[in-house]
This record gives structure tokens, sequence and C-alpha cells, in this order.
């Protein structure tokens, strides 16, 4: 039967260790060819590798060299193939303590053991150092890791040298980080702002991936705490009612956009709030506006079957959503689903990995 099946076939880059791959499904069947692995056969390569949602999450048949290298099979229960679905709310990773962070631009975090890997987006919580110093200014916006220094240390990108910032150490009570588990659910969506370079253009740097594309129109949030309010979309002092948007002219990278707004003169950006502002604070913001919720670029006779939208990635790579062909918008619903390719089959990190993925109509389990 067909009638209602679904699917997919594609390529991704192992990572390593584990390697999501986004699809417009939940698969119940997936296969894996390891390219690299099997066109240099060396001892502990997976070259083939197959999984049924019958097996249970996690598990996987494969094929793997030997010594010799001879091919052989084997079964993993753990860290084989496993499917996700992001749900309509964000999901967080599990809380882990804060033993310290510097006082530093950019800021280095210590978690003991913290598992994560750049690209990763998280969220913290607390950072107090006692009730009056700490860095809890920035608890609540989400930031991406930049740099990973070992398996107890990583890094995001804010100044944490400046006067109002102390810096945490002893593991202070309450100061927690957390992984945003799928943080892109609506792209480009909302942006929390790390800093603003004025000028007869508008530079904007933000603390996550801000998934804007060249010709994408933007509006501003900044509370009047944090300068460059001029900015705001709300009022327009020259047409009363009428919101005063930008658009973007370059992307230069993942959390770096160009706008068209000429800010000469503006007030400067002031990312260095004190910790007795931080009951109620606001954060400042970029957010993507336009009049098509959903979908991806248009149809052409040269463009694919199904299209979707693509987001600029940390480090350069480009994630595509789930949606098919239409304008682009200011919220693409990107809800995330899919498998993972868990770290006991994924190979090497970039490896060259090609599957095939279905979702089929009828099962007799």
């Amino acid at each position: 039967m067909a009638e209602y099946s679904r699917l997919a076939k594609g390529t991704v880059s192992s990572t390593g260790g584990m390697t999501p791959v986004k699809l417009p499904f939940v698969p119940d069947f997936v296969e894996i060819i390891n390219y690299t692995a099997a066109a240099t056969p060396a001892s502990g390569g997976k070259p083939f590798i197959r999984w049924d949602a019958n097996m249970g999450q996690g598990y996987a048949v494969y094929e793997t060299f030997n010594a010799t290298p001879v091919l052989t099979s084997a079964v993993t229960t753990t860290n084989g193939i496993s499917t996700f679905y992001a749900g309509l709310a964000l999901q967080y990773g599990a809380r882990q303590q804060i033993i310290g962070a510097t006082k530093a631009d950019p800021i280095v975090f210590n978690v003991t053991a913290h598992g994560y890997q750049v690209g990763d987006v998280v969220i913290f919580e607390g950072l107090y150092q006692t009730s009056t110093t700490g860095m809890p200014q920035i608890a609540g916006m989400p930031f991406v890791i930049t740099a990973v220094g070992d398996a107890d240390h990583f890094t995001v990108k804010w100044n944490g040298n400046q006067s109002n910032y102390t810096a945490l150490s002893g593991s202070p009570s309450g100061a927690y980080v957390k992984k945003v588990l799928y943080p892109f659910l609506y792209e480009p969506g909302v942006s929390f702002i790390e800093a603003i370079t004025t000028g007869t253009t508008t530079t904007i740097v933000t603390t996550a991936p801000h998934n804007l594309v060249v010709g994408q129109e933007v509006a501003f949030r900044i509370p009047s705490s944090w300068g460059t309010t001029e900015l705001n979309s709300l009022p327009n002092n020259i047409i009363p009612g009428s919101p005063k948007y930008g658009y973007v002219v370059t992307v230069t990278d993942a959390r770096t956009v160009v706008v068209n707004i000429n800010s000469t003169g503006y007030t400067a950006y002031n990312s260095n709030q004190t910790v007795a502002s931080v009951p109620g604070l606001n954060f400042p913001q970029m957010v993507a506006v336009g009049d098509v919720n959903t979908g991806g670029w248009p149809i052409t006779s040269t463009s694919v079957l199904y299209p979707p939208p693509t987001f600029l990635r940390e480090g350069g790579s480009y994630s595509p959503t789930i949606n098919g062909p239409a304008i682009q918008g200011a919220f693409v619903n990107n809800t995330s689903q899919g498998f993972i390719i868990g770290s006991t089959i994924a190979g090497a990190a970039s490896d060259v990995l090609y599957y095939r993925a279905f979702l089929h109509d009828y099962s007799n389990p």
C-alpha cells in the first residue's frame, strides 16, 4: 500500500556524534549508507545501517568491519536510530549547575560534563553571585554556544567585561543552564540583541542565529534602558500610527545582519545593565515582520518539487525547515521532526551519510 505512505531520501554530513535529520514526517523505517566507511574499509567502520520502529527507540541493525577487515553484522540497543518531534512549545534539556563564569568578552562558563557542542542554544537561570552581584542581566535570553573549550567549559558571545557584571565562582545557588532542544519552532521569528552599530546603515548582532535572509523586513523592540530606542517600530513620528520597519540588506553571518535604517546620531546601545534593574528587566529584540506566515521559496521551472526555506546556522551551515513552497514570510512554521542518527552508528565527523526514510500507511507488528 502507498496511498498515505511518505518517502524521503537525502544526504547528511555526520557530526561524529548525534546527527539529526529533519523531515516533513516522523519515519517508521530508516536505512543509511555511510559512503565514507564503505569507500575505505577499516576496523569499526559501519557502512550499512537499518532501523524499524518496532525495534524500539535507539536500536539499529548494522554491518561493520572487523579487524581483517571483513564485513559482519551487529545490533545496538542504545544510540542507534531514534525519532523526534518538537511539539508546539519550547522543550528543554536537564538543568545543569553552573560552577563559574568569567568576567570577560566573550563569557566562558564552567559546567561539569556539560555535553554541549557549538551551535547548541542554551538559556541561563539565576546567575547571581550574591544578592547584588553576578550576571543575572542575561538570564532568560537564548544564547548560541560559539565555542567549546573542553568537556567542562563553553563560550557564549556577550560582553561580560563591563562594570555591572561580576564573575561567578563556587557554584552559586540557583545558577543553572539548560539546553533548548528545538530552538527554532518558527523562523525567522524573534531575535535577542547583543550589540548594535549605528551609522548610515545599522548592524545588528544577535545572541542566537537570527535566521534572516536578504530582503526580509524587520522591526525593533528596545526598552529605554538599552538605548537606541529610535529604532523602535512604534510610534513613527513622521507618519503617526505607521510602524517603522527596516529591510535586511546584508547577512554577514548567522548572528549578524545589516538593515537599511540610517541610525546616524541615534543613542548608543547599552548592554551594561545593572543587577538592581533585573526584576522586571525586558530584553531588546529584533522581530521579523511580513504578511505570509508559512511556506518556502516560490516554485519555478528550475526549482525542486518541494523546496523548503533554509536558514543560516552558527558555523556557516544552512538548515532546512519542513515547509513547502510559498513566499517567505515573517514566521515560518518549523516544528522540527525527523530522526536522529546516534553516536554508536554515526561514524566519524564529516562522514558522508546517504539515507532513505519511510512512513508506511500500513504496519502489521
